[in-house]
């Protein structure tokens, strides 16, 4: 069975305390923790800036409009250096504290995709690196490597498998072409579907293990991802449309997993009850005619996005209601 088959966070906290936030995540999510991130704490901290941890041979420093591609080491890379330092250590200790080294369960990272880094990446002029095509192919290969190396130094650390998750929340207006350039004069380009599926492919290839790829967005690429050698695809329930439906069922069948967002990312009133969230995640395979027991065996819960906005009481409800609902469904899928 998949390792994403199950409950899970998306990966951003409330916060500015690595220890804390590692501790709720390993003691509420027993089989599928992951190493989270705190953007509250700024610079290097966030989706895009967290990557100037990763990358091999690629600087990133700050601009007013987020970061861009630096000619040499800087601040905002060794910032974000420490700060994931800062993480692995927390987790690592969470760990140990509670006694899990040895354990049978999975841990997961997360790092932004290739087409999201490049589209919020700038290069030396200000354009997007996502204009530049042998910008995308080397940032996609930097990522790649540097995400490899995070996966197995992890795997050192805490004894156990890594699995890793690409956050691509800009992938459906890369393709479609809603993305602004530097000017009207310079327009971004629509991304080529089969470019796209290549470098998720050689990122997953590179990186090894089970790799899913993460879209809270709406009109998620459904065709593009069934192309591609991914393991799993995480989505938001709240934005799938009939077509979602039928991306979903088809990667279903072809054997993978579907990871459904189910759990509100900022807290609604009146919370949602276990049994409220299992059943919003049975009516998606219902409405595909797929029987019960793929809820056990393909489908996993989270979060509907990043828990950051939320406090750290509901980001702590939000994750101990996905573990609840994915062990009832495979305890009994047919209860829900």
């Amino acid at each position: 069975m998949s390792a994403f088959a199950t409950a899970t966070g998306i990966g951003s906290w409330p916060g500015v305390s690595a220890r804390d936030a590692a501790e709720v995540v390993v003691g509420e999510l027993h089989r599928l923790p992951h190493l989270v991130e705190l953007p509250g704490r700024g610079v290097g901290a966030d989706l895009i800036g967290r990557a100037g941890a990763l990358l091999v041979d690629i600087a990133l420093d700050t601009v007013p409009r987020g970061y861009r591609i630096a000619a040499g080491r800087s601040a905002a890379t060794r910032r974000a250096v420490s700060l994931l330092d800062e993480d692995v250590d927390a987790l690592e200790e969470a760990w140990e504290k509670a006694g899990l080294r040895g354990d049978d369960r999975v841990v997961k990272v997360q790092a932004p995709g290739p087409i999201t880094l490049a589209a919020h990446l700038e290069l030396g002029g200000g354009h997007r690196a996502i204009t530049d095509a042998g910008a995308v192919r080397d940032l996609a290969a930097s990522l790649a490597e540097g995400v490899a190396v995070h996966r197995a130094q992890l795997e050192r650390r805490l004894q156990t498998t890594v699995v890793v998750q690409f956050d691509e929340p800009t992938l459906p207006a890369a393709l479609a072409g809603r993305l602004s350039g530097v000017s009207s004069l310079n327009p971004v380009h629509p991304v080529d579907e089969a470019v796209v599926t290549g470098l998720l492919d050689e990122c997953a290839a590179t990186v090894g293990g089970e790799v899913a790829v993460h879209c809270c967005a709406a009109d998620v690429p459904w065709t593009v991802l069934q192309r591609s050698t991914i393991a799993a695809v995480m989505v938001d329930v709240r934005t799938l449309s009939p077509a979602d439906l039928d991306g979903v069922g088809e990667f279903l069948e072809s054997g993978r997993t579907v990871m459904l967002g189910a759990v509100p990312a900022l807290a609604p009133a009146p919370p949602p009850a276990v049994e409220e969230v299992a059943a919003v995640v049975a009516s998606v395979t219902d409405r595909l005619g797929f029987p019960r027991s793929v809820l056990r065996e393909r489908v996993g819960v989270t979060p509907s996005c990043g828990l950051a906005g939320a406090t750290v009481a509901w980001a702590r409800r939000a994750v101990e209601t996905a573990q609840k609902v994915a062990d009832g469904l495979a305890e009994d899928p047919d209860s829900a």
